[in-house]
């Protein structure tokens, strides 16, 4: 589907700066410390239990899957893609994606390099421009200012006066947001795809434990065999005419 866009001009300076981060991101992170991380959560991952193994295929046949199967429940993954190396950074898996979760994966992101600056790419998902981020950001940059109260005034007001605190490029802690209905320019959405086809589309779980730990193994192996920088080479122009 194609996204509704309401101001044309806000949609492609979005689109470029998205690319422009991408573009940059690996000689910011070589000269400058400055992490590019592309963040969001893959909810839902159920952890199936086939009631029989696979039949391996022979030769003339494909591989055979029992269709039945036992149902364990889901989880949530919260990805962060370090985009200028291509690895994982600290994988947190919940049953739920409240606020405070959100802001727990941000703290651990942070207080691994806790002198670095980041910059996130994010969708506009609420609680990623929430009242406790905003909070937090202002706390880990030093920023003394009045913040306001939440629907009342001030920075803390609306999701629009918090989007703008968060996004603000002076911040060591920037985020970034795409335009809504533009997960394609997300670059973790791009990682989830390979998630779901190496492992959990077609595994077979025991349980919401064996669920996590085989994700777990995954993002490990993953990390030390197959990551790598996407090569992004789209600078959003094009798009934009």
């Amino acid at each position: 589907m194609f996204p509704k866009i309401n101001d044309q001009e806000l949609w492609n300076a979005q689109v470029v700066e998205i690319c422009s981060v991408y573009r940059e991101a690996i000689e910011l992170y070589n000269t400058k410390n400055i992490h590019t991380v592309s963040i969001d959560e893959q909810t839902g991952i159920q952890a199936l239990e086939r009631i029989a193994h696979d039949l391996l295929p022979q030769p003339g046949m494909r591989t055979r899957r029992e269709y039945e199967y036992i149902r364990h429940g889901t989880l949530g993954l919260f990805g962060n893609l370090h985009v200028a190396t291509g690895e994982i950074l600290s994988p947190m898996i919940r049953e739920t994606r409240t606020e405070e979760d959100f802001l727990e994966n941000i703290d651990g992101l942070i207080c691994s390099d806790p002198s670095a600056s980041w910059r996130f790419v994010a969708d506009n998902l609420n609680t990623h421009c929430s009242e406790s981020l905003v909070m937090y950001v202002a706390q880990q940059c030093g920023i003394e200012t009045d913040l306001g109260v939440k629907g009342r005034h001030g920075i803390l007001k609306s999701l629009e006066t918090r989007r703008e605190f968060l996004s603000d490029e002076s911040h060591r802690i920037r985020f970034i947001y795409t335009p809504k209905h533009c997960s394609w320019l997300n670059q973790i959405e791009i990682w989830f795809g390979t998630l779901r086809r190496k492992l959990t589309r077609y595994g077979s779980f025991t349980s919401l434990d064996d669920l996590q730990d085989r994700i777990l193994r995954f993002i490990d192996y993953y990390n030390e065999t197959m990551a790598k920088p996407y090569r992004w080479t789209c600078d959003g122009t094009l798009l934009c005419k």
